[in-house]
């Protein structure tokens, strides 16, 4: 895949359980998010890690503290995380919660995790900072990606730390009719 797609598409490319990335797709203009909004060094497309920082520091006047815990993964990357969780925990429920390699939108540079001071993206759903960024993060362009009882369209189970960059009008939408990016690109087909 080109980053033209990208260009003609704007920023709704669907990568899911049906449609796959070329497993040497890179994005071409990755960068590193500075090192107070993540937890190590993570890389997204320009366009995303200029929002969530802008997110971020929004946040932090609210006394609110985002941290990415990722963000752009290689297909490589990805095939050893889906395998880890199948030996972990069996492939019924890795295929739940993890992509297969050349399946998984970080390796668009569009999606990035969130997680507080804590880290604990696992218990993101608990804390202020999900609050807020479930109600505002469509002001920056993104959108939960696999929210409560849509595992029927998404294929994966409700993720309350992963966003994903769609651009502000369309993250609009998207929040406020309460749909999935499935839902939002098969209206506009």
């Amino acid at each position: 895949m080109k980053d033209y797609f990208f260009m003609k598409k704007k920023y709704l490319v669907l990568v899911n359980k049906q449609n796959k990335l070329d497993d040497n797709y890179i994005p071409s203009d990755l960068i590193k998010l500075k090192k107070e909004y993540s937890s190590k060094d993570i890389y997204l497309k320009k366009v995303v890690k200029n929002s969530f920082e802008k997110m971020a520091r929004d946040a932090i006047k609210l006394n609110l503290v985002l941290i990415a815990v990722s963000g752009y993964r290689s297909s490589k990357y990805q095939e050893l995380l889906f395998n880890k969780y199948v030996k972990e925990k069996g492939y019924k429920y890795a295929n739940m919660c993890s992509a297969k390699k050349g399946y998984s939108e970080h390796q668009t540079g569009l999606a990035v995790d969130i997680a507080n001071k804590t880290l604990d993206y696992d218990n993101f759903e608990n804390t202020e900072e999900f609050k807020w960024v479930k109600d505002n993060a469509h002001k920056y362009g993104f959108i939960l990606r696999y929210p409560k009882n849509k595992t029927n369209i998404t294929g994966y189970k409700y993720e309350p730390w992963h966003f994903r960059y769609v651009d502000k009008n369309i993250a609009k939408y998207i929040y406020i009719n309460n749909i999935t990016l499935e839902e939002y690109i098969k209206s506009k087909d």
